[in-house]
Parts: structure tokens; sequence; C-alpha cells
């Protein structure tokens, strides 16, 4: 059983593959924890999915988060001897990076992407949805060549609310209004954030697209959810576990033997 791990500023993802075939994900919260408390929720996740540390015949893991990464590691340490991989300088991922400073891509971009690859050709471009929104592209020649990043949703309601007088919450998980003309303050609030960040998503693909080609093809992964991927024009094809994947097909790269 191969262990991947992401951590990320809201949530630690971890996944077993065991025959090549994902056995299980789960999330864990990543409020600041010691040590010790990370391995007992690790040991908790590996027991609900009916898994034993003994299984685990390697690791690798992937951080957005510095503060965490070493609490998580030494977590692992506890539960395992096995070697534990970090995405990062000395890794293989195949994938050439075609950027100003390749060190400062997020772990989380570069694994969602390699997944993504082996789906299908290139060009592409990958939907990373968590607190921000990041799009990476991928040119026609496989290379990874920028991309934007912007507030998601969640993210500019939480703004919004907090900095405005008497706008109330609103549920992003609801579908999203036929009509772009609310006719009350929560009505205009869901259409503005779902037909907003649709029309937003929309716009960005149409620039991709001129920049990479028309047949570029669009992925997303996280948090991004399904009425506001069907209030876009845009073909979206979602993979849930688009980051774990890549993980393990970087493990797989770089396994020895």
């Amino acid at each position: 059983m191969i262990l991947t791990v992401n951590i990320g500023n809201t949530h630690i993802t971890v996944a077993a593959y065991a025959g090549g075939v994902l056995h299980f994900s789960g999330k864990l919260s990543a409020a600041s924890a010691t040590s010790d408390e990370y391995a007992i929720r690790l040991i908790h996740l590996l027991t609900l999915h009916h898994a034993d540390p003994q299984q685990i015949e390697g690791v690798i893991l992937a951080s957005v988060v510095p503060a965490l990464t070493g609490k998580v590691i030494a977590a692992l340490r506890m539960l395992t001897s096995v070697r534990i991989m970090t995405v990062g300088p000395g890794l293989k991922s195949g994938l050439k990076l075609r950027l100003d400073q390749p060190a400062q891509l997020g772990a989380e971009l570069l694994c969602g992407v390699v997944a993504a690859m082996a789906e299908g050709p290139a060009p592409m471009a990958v939907i990373f949805s968590d607190t921000a929104l990041s799009i990476m592209a991928v040119n026609a020649q496989k290379e990874l060549v920028g991309g934007v990043i912007l507030p998601g949703p969640q993210l500019s309601m939480t703004s919004l609310v907090q900095n405005t007088a008497q706008l109330p919450q609103v549920d992003l998980t609801a579908p999203a209004p036929a009509s772009v003309l609310g006719k009350n303050t929560s009505a205009c609030l869901q259409a503005g954030l779902l037909l907003g960040t649709a029309c937003l998503l929309d716009g960005l693909a149409d620039r991709f697209r001129a920049e990479l080609g028309p047949e570029t093809r669009f992925y997303a992964t996280g948090n991004l959810p399904a009425n506001l991927r069907k209030a876009c024009r845009t073909s979206i094809l979602y993979r849930e576990n688009l980051v774990s994947d890549g993980l393990y097909r970087i493990w797989l790269r770089n396994r020895k033997g």
C-alpha cells in the first residue's frame, strides 16, 4: 500500500493505493496540531478504511504549508519506517516547467497537472479550487507554461460579508439561479458569486484557448462545486482525486528498482 499525503491550507488529504488502484481517500483538518495528534488522526483514518500501518510500503508527501510539513512527516515516521518522499527538487515528475521560478510552483499544482497529462493529450488547463482558484496551463509540447491565481468564491463571499453591512451568507452549493436578475439581496449575492465566477472562468478559458490553441481541454479538482461547473459554458472535466493520483504517479517514477 502506497500512502499519498497532500497538505493544503484547509485540509490534509490522505489516499492509499494498492495494486495501482485507489483504495481510499480521506481528509483531515489542516488545523495546527502536534505530531502525536497528527499520528492519532492518521491511525484513526487508516482504521476507518480497514487499513493498517504495517501495510504501508511507501509514502509520498506534497505540502503548501511549510509550518505543518515537519509535524506531519514526524507523525508518519511514528507509523512506518519506509522512505517518505517529498515533492520538490530531486524528484522526477516527467513534466517540463517553463516558468521564471519553478521552485515557487505549488506541489499540489504540479501533481494535479501530472495526473491530467496521463489522461489525455495536451494542450490543457487544470483548475485547482481551494481557498484560491489556480489555473495551470500545459502547451502542445507538454510544457507547463504558466497560469493564473485568483480568490475562490468562498473567500470572496467571506470577505464581502465581513466587510459590508447587512449582506447575508449564501449557500454556494445551491443550484445557480436561472436569471442574473436577483429579486432580493440573497438572490443578488448568489447570482453575483456563482454566475460571476462562472463568467470569470469562461472568460479566462477563452484567453487560455487563444494562447494554447482551440482544442485546449479543461480539468478541475478540489472544492469547485458541481453547480458552479454546470453554470460555466466551458466544458470542464472534474477529477476529485487528481492531486493524489499525481502524487502516486510521481512515486512510481521515483521508486527504487
